[in-house]
């Protein structure tokens, strides 16, 4: 009798140990990713949760804050006072002149305010040696203080972090968390915040943005750019009016 020449059915083929190796590797790694990525949907979760709780305590603390100020000025208008308001203790620094025609003391002030660029700014604490260095400078910038909503302006549409000296869009509180998770700031409301308040981590939490890049105003610059503001000019220190400022520029 003639020997079978039926062609083998599936199951009778044995499968290669590379194969099945490669299978088990492949199925393992399959399921480490649903793992991790179940892991991360939950600690997303659990982030948002202290991210919201953080946003409203802050919410109710500048809206706390401001009654204070109403009340206050309510309180010395009664008495017939005058009511004085706190120092400012953060100013927004922007830079109006180039590199050109520019006495080296000032030009090594500039390099180390980050201002390297016209339009450039940063945010500056105000202290006895910086408000030195700002009048030293005065005719090459314009500083002052600004709101809580030019500060949030700022961050949201015009904020880069520093990552490894490179210029990183702030495109998810990761990016915050990442740099100054550490110092207990994990997403852009409390960088706002620690910005707004001037708290004990402002250093860490203003290195880490890179310098803001800004437009030139809206209407444009006053004709007389380089001189004082109060005559007239656009230089030096414009106290409480630079966060109209910033609205025209950002």
């Amino acid at each position: 009798m003639a020997p079978s020449t039926s062609v083998p059915t599936a199951e009778q083929i044995a499968v290669p140990e590379t194969l099945l190796k490669k299978r088990r590797t492949t199925e393992a790694s399959r399921e480490a990713k649903l793992a991790a990525a179940a892991k991360a949907r939950q600690e997303s979760k659990a982030q948002r949760k202290i991210i919201f709780k953080r946003a409203e305590e802050y919410v109710k603390e500048y809206q706390t804050a401001e009654r204070e100020e109403i009340r206050l000025q309510r309180e010395a208008r009664k008495t017939g006072d005058f009511y004085v308001e706190a120092q400012p203790k953060v100013y927004f620094v922007v830079r109006l002149k180039g590199i050109s025609k520019i006495a080296p003391k000032p030009k090594k002030i500039l390099q180390l305010l980050r201002l390297l660029q016209i339009n450039n700014g940063v945010f500056v604490r105000v202290t006895k040696a910086t408000q030195q260095m700002l009048h030293l400078v005065s005719p090459y910038i314009t500083y002052g203080e600004v709101n809580l909503k030019a500060i949030r302006e700022l961050v949201y549409k015009r904020g880069y972090a520093k990552v490894d000296g490179q210029r990183i869009p702030i495109t998810d509180n990761a990016v915050i968390e990442k740099l100054l998770g550490k110092y207990g700031i994990i997403c852009i409301e409390d960088l706002v915040h620690e910005i707004a308040t001037c708290g004990p981590n402002f250093k860490q939490a203003s290195s880490a943005l890179w310098p803001f890049k800004l437009s030139n105003p809206t209407g444009g610059w006053r004709p007389r750019k380089f001189i004082g503001f109060v005559e007239g000019g656009d230089a030096g220190n414009r106290e409480k009016h630079m966060s109209k400022l910033v609205h025209q520029m950002v």
